[in-house]
């Protein structure tokens, strides 16, 4: 098996990029840039830290990530199941990258910063859905920022209805529990009381 050992290989293999995968790359947000962070409903957050890599959904009403300014983003910290390891990865060592996506759009957004958490009793409450304030926000100081290119989402045709998978077709959140705990927790109960469970915990 043949295996790349340097950049220099790397580059002998790939050659060097186009004018147009160079100049989009820019230290802080345009208009445009801005916009599509404003229209998009999800971002996968990628984190490190000691113990190793992290990467984290994070979804809300469009425009969740909120534009401070052309330099500094803020996202919510919503409810979820508290194991904390973007957080934790985060107060340890502040980098970290985003992607955005844009259903029904090929392009996606990628970012990369320094992050902060925040507990501002002002700023959790400007960010309250339903009465329900995060319990910290994360402060993302904008070092790149850049759009990609729509290859991916084209090949893997994500957002066509016709290649939803059927939930039938896969193993349930319960039954992977189930699994791995030799039916301790999970089964059947988990997957039917998921969805009133998720809507008590919504924000």
């Amino acid at each position: 098996m043949s295996v790349i050992t340097t950049v220099e290989e790397l580059a002998a293999l790939y050659g060097q990029p186009g004018e147009t995968a160079l100049v989009k790359e820019v230290p802080e947000l345009t208009p445009e840039y801005r916009a599509l962070i404003e229209a998009s409903p999800f971002v996968a957050l990628a984190t490190s830290g000691p113990e190793g890599l992290d990467c984290s959904p994070r979804g809300d009403l469009a425009g969740f990530v909120r534009v401070h300014d052309a330099r500094t983003l803020m996202m919510p910290d919503r409810r979820g199941n508290n194991r904390t390891d973007s957080l934790r990865n985060i107060v340890r060592d502040p980098r970290v990258a985003l992607l955005f996506l844009l259903p029904g759009s090929g392009t996606t957004l990628r970012l990369n910063g320094k992050a902060h958490l925040s507990t501002d009793a002002a700023l959790l409450q400007s960010f309250a859905v339903e009465g329900q304030a995060p319990r910290s926000v994360i402060v993302i100081a904008i070092e790149t920022v850049y759009f990609q290119c729509a290859r991916a989402i084209a090949r893997s045709d994500l957002w066509n209805p016709a290649k939803h998978i059927d939930p039938e077709a896969i193993p349930t959140p319960g039954q992977i529990l189930s699994r791995i705990t030799d039916d301790r927790v999970g089964g059947k109960s988990y997957d039917q009381e998921w969805p009133a469970r998720a809507k008590k915990s919504m924000w």
